[in-house]
């Protein structure tokens, strides 16, 4: 950044507060993100010349591999500074835990027990500075019989209880789109810093959150959970549609497809009259939402072929017309062009010297006194002559040594 823009850049709500990152991937890295983008000094700890592997997860500007091009790690990594250190290393361990004494969190997603078996666990980055705040986010928790097994996408989905309702009824159970266990993992892992950050100003102390990407998953059920508990119903798939009323759904269109959501009857009643369909009101299959939703396949039997026969835009603007809750269907060349999203400034446009000027998903909430300020990824170890000559006082010399070793 500039120096003028420097000077212009404004205290965040996190100013002051500073992070150390040693994630790699998704998770934690959200996680630091987040805490960044609210003004915390976030410090991204990678390997010597390797990084952090979402430096190789595509896709790459242009299609050409590189690890200063991965979309992945330029997203994930905004607001931070970056250095590399060798934690395998003795000497690394020992740099860590000279950081850790100045620091306020430390974000983590290895393995459990990882850290601990190279003495930097809880307990002993604990002892180096008791205010430290500590989050490990793994895919089944630090405890229980699941601790060190391997996860993923679909896994966080699977036994989260989400595969399992949804999809189409008539076919297997479908995950959806995205490594979305991952970011939960991040953004409950946020939160719980959050949280121990306010602990801390009354304790003095810090803690160590124990962030499960399992158990993120499973507290997203909204009813399924609730239901079993009452009645032993188990919810099946039931793929488009809503499982109280009908027509709460999708229906493909002229050039492409439209989400409608009448939740009521009368929605419903001005949805038809709209379409000059009011005498399906009078059939007993269709007379509620409930009958409606009995006799679903007749009901869109008779009403897809008047959306087919349109375009989204007119179909949207129909039913604004008629207050009946609809929306588009976007792609993601549609979300870049939504003019909500552009009116909030929701898209940041951000340049990186390798990856050139990009628009950025911005925070998605905006604070109106301590806005998210965002700034891009670093290369691979950029701030190590920062970091280590201010804030641990090594000279020059060291900085050679430590390199010639593989220890930076």
């Amino acid at each position: 950044m500039p120096d003028t823009e420097k000077s212009k850049k404004k205290d965040g709500a996190l100013t002051g507060i500073r992070v150390l990152d040693l994630s790699e991937y998704i998770s934690g890295a959200y996680c630091a993100k987040l805490l960044g983008a609210f003004g915390a000094e976030v410090i991204k700890i990678e390997k010597p010349g390797q990084g952090d592997p979402a430096r190789d997860v595509g896709p790459f500007l242009n299609d050409q591999p590189h690890p200063e091009r991965s979309a992945l790690f330029l997203y994930l990594n905004t607001n931070k500074k970056g250095i590399t250190l060798n934690l395998t290393d003795q000497a690394g361990v020992m740099i860590l835990k000279e950081l850790v004494k100045d620091a306020d969190v430390l974000v983590e997603n290895f393995q459990p027990g990882f850290l601990s078996s190279l003495g930097l666990g809880y307990e002993d980055l604990g002892n180096n500075n008791p205010r430290l705040v500590m989050v490990s986010i793994t895919d089944f928790g630090q405890t229980g019989p699941y601790r060190d097994y391997k996860g993923g996408r679909l896994v966080g989905n699977a036994l989260g209880g989400y595969l399992y309702i949804n999809g189409d009824p008539e076919r297997e159970p479908l995950a959806g789109g995205g490594e979305q266990p991952a970011y939960q993992g991040g953004v409950h892992g946020y939160v719980g810093v959050m949280a121990a950050l306010l602990a801390r100003e009354t304790t003095g102390s810090g803690q160590h959150i124990d962030i499960s990407i399992m158990e993120c998953m499973a507290s997203l059920h909204q009813f399924t959970v609730n239901r079993y508990e009452y009645s032993k119903m188990i919810q099946k798939r039931i793929g488009n549609r809503y499982q109280y009323s009908h027509p709460i759904t999708i229906y493909p269109c002229k050039d492409g497809s439209v989400s409608l959501c009448p939740s009521t009857d009368d929605q419903t009643e001005r949805m038809l009259i709209m379409m000059d369909m009011s005498h399906l009101l009078e059939d007993p299959r269709f007379e509620t939402g409930f009958h409606r939703l009995v006799n679903a396949d007749e009901f869109d039997e008779l009403v897809k072929p008047w959306f087919l026969e349109r375009g989204r835009k007119e179909i949207v603007e129909s039913c604004q017309e008629f207050r009946v809750p609809t929306s588009y269907v976007n792609t993601v060349e549609d979300l870049l062009n939504e003019q909500q999203y552009r009116a909030r400034g929701f898209w940041a446009e951000i340049d990186h010297p390798e990856a050139g000027s990009l628009p950025y998903v911005s925070a998605p909430f905006k604070m109106s006194e301590t806005p998210a300020q965002p700034e891009r990824a670093p290369v691979l170890g950029e701030h190590n002559d920062e970091i280590y000559s201010t804030q641990l006082g090594m000279t020059r010399e060291d900085l050679v040594r430590l390199r010639q070793g593989g220890v930076v």
